[in-house]
């Protein structure tokens, strides 16, 4: 694989619309814990903006950092994930077209940081972490596992966010 990957705007409109749905199931663990802040759910509300055709500049940069922020004021793991899982949806947009393994995260993380809040919820329990991904896979649309199959697989490390982002790539690569 060379070093670049051939990505177009549509191309980036699709991964951040399923990042936005991936991030949109764990929102609701974020507000119960700060029901009054509402940076993640901004920067979910950006992300499918730009995925329903808007702009793709420095707001959508702004409030996926204010979602980042955001996370650090929470109250436990489970809503720190859920917003990550916001911050990875408006981030998602910015999916570099380089051919490095570590680019899967931008396309897959919103889904795993949603998986992990739901795990966290359930006390830490993996089980619900893996039925999340299994329904999670049946949200990708043929256009964003056509994204995803340009990269190289997942890479190793990055503690349980990293297993789950491998087994939603495992997953989406017949």
């Amino acid at each position: 694989m060379g070093s670049e990957i051939v990505l177009s705007v549509q191309d980036l409109r699709a991964v951040t619309g399923f990042a936005a749905e991936c991030a949109e199931r764990a929102l609701g663990i974020f507000e119960a814990d700060l029901p009054d802040d509402t940076r993640p759910r901004d920067a979910i509300g950006a992300a499918w903006e730009f995925a329903r055709g808007g702009e793709r500049g420095k707001a959508l940069r702004d409030v996926a950092w204010a979602a980042l922020k955001a996370a650090k004021c929470t109250n436990s793991a489970a809503a720190r994930e859920a917003a990550w899982a916001a911050m990875a949806a408006a981030g998602a947009a910015y999916l570099h077209p380089l051919a490095k393994a570590t680019q899967v995260k931008h396309i897959l993380g919103s889904a795993a940081h949603a998986a992990r809040a739901a795990e966290l919820v359930a006390d830490d329990d993996q089980t619900v972490g893996a039925e999340h991904i299994e329904r999670t896979a049946q949200l990708a649309t043929p256009d964003v596992v056509d994204v995803l199959k340009r990269f190289p697989q997942a890479p190793s490390g990055g503690g349980r966010i990293g297993e789950l982002i491998r087994t939603l790539d495992a997953r989406l690569r017949p």
